[in-house]
C-alpha cells in the first residue's frame, strides 16, 4: 500500500481517537450523574427488609464509596478506571470489566448476525430495483419491507417462539433455561427476528436504492456501459461499499436498543439482558461499565465507516 493511502487513514484514526475519549469521558459524566440523582441506590437494594444497625449502615455505606461527595465518587471511579478497574459488581461481586466483556461477546453475536439477515434481505432487493426499476415484484418486495420493519421487535419474538413451539415443536429447552452456553439452533432464532425487527430492513433498501440509481445515472457509469464493461465493478465503491458502510453505521444504536428487548424475550445471556438486570438491582459500576462498552461499539461502528471512505477516496480526509 502506498504512503500517500496511508497516511489519510493514520490521521483519520488519531483523530477519531482523541474525539472517542472525549466521547466516552462525556458518557461517563453524563451517566454517573444520571444514576446520582436517580432514586434508590445499591445501599437500600441490598439491605432491603433488614434491621441492621446505624454502624452496620455506615460500613455498608463506607464499603460501596457512598459516604463521599458525588465528584469525589466520580473522580475514584475514573482514576481506577483508566488503570484498568472498572470496579466490582454490587450484586456479584465479581469484576465489572470481565461480567461486561463476556455478555459483550453475546450481545456481538446476535447483533453482526441480525445484521447480516437485514442485508440479506434488503441488499437483493435494493440492487434489483435499482437496476430494473419499480416493477411489481419491486413495489411488492418493497411494500414487504416497510411492513416488516413495523413490526413490535418484541411482538415479532413472541409470534416466532409461540410457532416454533406449539407449532413445530421446535428449541422446547430454548427459552428460560438459564443458560450461558449458546448453542447455535437456538442461536438462529434471536438472530432471525432481531434482523427483521429492527427497523433497519426497509431503510437500507431505500437508501441503497437511491445511491444506485444515482451512480447509475453518472457518465463514467454510461461509458463503461457503452464500452461493454462490467457495471458492477464499476460501480461497486460508490454505488455499494460507501452506502452500506454509512447505513450499517448509522444503525448501529438502533440495532442495540432492539437487542435489549430481543435477549429479555429469548432469555439470552447478552449485554442488555445484564444491563436491565442491572438497573433493577441499582448495580452503578455495572451500569457504568456497560454503557461504556455500548459507546465503545458505536463509535467503533463509525470509525469502521470513517476509514471505509477514506481508503476509497482519500481527499475526503481534507474535508
Amino acid at each position: 500500500m502506498k504512503l500517500s493511502s496511508i497516511r489519510p487513514v493514520a490521521f483519520l484514526i488519531s483523530k477519531e481517537l482523541v474525539i472517542a475519549a472525549l466521547l466516552l469521558l462525556g458518557v461517563s459524566f453524563v451517566i454517573f450523574i444520571i444514576l446520582f440523582l436517580s432514586p434508590g441506590d445499591p445501599f437500600g437494594v441490598m439491605l432491603k427488609g433488614q434491621m441492621i444497625s446505624g454502624s452496620a449502615k455506615a460500613g455498608v455505606r463506607e464499603a460501596l464509596s457512598m459516604s463521599s461527595a458525588w465528584y469525589s465518587q466520580y473522580l475514584s471511579w475514573l482514576v481506577n478506571m483508566l488503570h484498568g478497574d472498572f470496579g466490582t459488581s454490587t450484586r456479584t461481586g465479581l469484576p465489572v470489566l470481565s461480567e461486561v466483556i463476556r455478555v459483550g461477546i453475546n450481545t456481538l453475536y446476535l447483533t453482526i448476525g441480525s445484521m447480516l439477515v437485514t442485508l440479506f434481505l434488503a441488499v437483493p432487493i435494493a440492487i434489483f430495483s435499482a437496476r430494473r426499476g419499480m416493477t411489481v415484484f419491486n413495489w411488492t418486495s418493497t411494500i414487504f419491507t416497510y411492513v416488516v420493519s413495523a413490526l413490535p421487535v418484541f411482538w415479532l419474538g413472541y409470534i416466532v417462539i409461540y410457532i416454533s413451539i406449539h407449532q413445530f415443536g421446535l428449541f422446547p429447552l430454548a427459552f428460560g433455561s438459564g443458560s450461558q452456553k449458546i448453542d447455535w439452533l437456538n442461536f438462529m432464532l434471536p438472530v432471525f427476528v432481531l434482523g427483521i425487527g429492527n427497523g433497519t430492513i426497509s431503510e437500507v433498501v431505500r437508501y441503497l436504492r437511491e445511491e444506485m440509481e444515482r451512480v447509475f445515472s453518472e457518465d463514467y457509469i454510461r461509458t463503461a456501459r457503452a464500452k461493454g464493461a462490467s457495471i458492477w465493478k464499476h460501480s461497486f465503491k460508490e454505488g455499494f461499499l460507501i452506502p452500506i458502510t454509512e447505513i450499517v453505521a448509522s444503525k448501529i444504536p438502533f440495532i442495540l436498543g432492539g437487542a435489549v428487548v430481543v435477549e429479555q424475550v429469548f432469555n439470552w445471556p447478552g449485554m442488555g439482558r445484564m444491563a436491565w438486570q442491572a438497573a433493577q438491582d441499582r448495580d452503578y459500576p455495572l451500569i457504568m461499565g456497560i454503557t461504556l462498552l455500548a459507546a465503545i461499539i458505536v463509535r467503533l461502528g463509525s470509525l469502521i465507516q470513517r476509514v471505509v471512505h477514506i481508503m476509497v477516496n482519500p481527499r475526503a480526509s481534507q474535508e
